[in-house]
């Protein structure tokens, strides 16, 4: 199929078209929904044509996006989701569950066979007729907390709309904080945010004066900052999962950084 180049940092679909042409097949390709570093989607519905023309099932790894489909205004940034295969999502970030409340979706029923797997030493036959309980089934590994009870009563008490007003407040107020960045001459954004992560920094700052004013008021217990290097150089991240959070918290932390910074 035609396809158009990506933009910088996500998934090339012309490549992806030239590497599946030339290897052999079976092929399985993973797509990102929404990276770690700055929360970039790869351009879905432009893969999931290529997987189609090529027969490769498609997985998508929506551990950050995902919890945009809870959002009337943003799921149309999951564009090509539904053409997936299997989807992991994790929603201790746009979901605001525990750390380890992770879903694999699969559009086949059949590929979760696997988890019926029986081994002797976890479920043996007997046990099980006894009513002990066995470890299989319960979650994907197997004697990790059976977490999604917590995303059933989450999802029973907010509603898909509920949480889509979180998730859209904070997406919302990532683009707040970007503009608030851009405005300042002080400081250089480095895109304009997908999710809720914004990446910036002090302009002119060396990678060491970067590093060294995220440590310093990580140390003074004054703000958490994350860090990721994007175009050989490093950046500050901020990424916004706290929906009260309000125009002055976001100001206040452009003046910790700028007052923190080496000169």
């Amino acid at each position: 199929p035609a396809v158009m180049p990506a933009p910088a940092g996500a998934l090339d679909p012309a490549a992806l078209d030239e590497a599946l042409t030339a290897l052999p097949r079976p092929h399985l390709v993973a797509a990102t929904a929404g990276t770690t570093d700055t929360g970039m989607i790869d351009p879905l519905p432009e893969i999931a044509d290529v997987c189609a023309a090529h027969g490769a099932r498609l997985h998508v790894d929506a551990a950050y996006g995902g919890g945009l489909l809870f959002s009337d205004r943003y799921r149309d940034l999951l564009a090509g989701l539904d053409a997936a295969d299997s989807v992991t999502l994790d929603l201790h970030k746009l979901g605001w569950q525990p750390v380890a409340a992770g879903l694999l979706a699969v559009r086949d029923a059949a590929d979760l066979a696997v988890l019926h797997h029986r081994a002797d030493y976890l479920n043996a036959g007997d046990d099980t007729e006894a009513g002990l309980p066995d470890l299989l089934g319960r979650s994907l590994h197997t004697s990790r907390r059976p977490d999604a009870l917590k995303i059933a009563v989450t999802l029973k008490t907010l509603g898909r709309s509920g949480l889509g007003r979180l998730v859209e407040q904070v997406c919302d107020g990532a683009r707040e904080f970007a503009a608030l960045v851009h405005e300042h001459p002080g400081f250089e954004l480095h895109d304009r945010p997908t999710l809720s992560t914004v990446l910036f920094r002090p302009a002119h700052a060396a990678d060491d004066d970067v590093a060294a004013v995220r440590r310093t008021l990580l140390t003074d217990g004054r703000a958490v900052l994350g860090r990721a290097r994007a175009d050989g150089r490093l950046w500050l991240k901020v990424t916004l999962l706290n929906p009260r959070t309000r125009t002055d918290d976001l100001a206040a932390l452009l003046t910790l950084v700028e007052g923190n910074t080496p000169r």
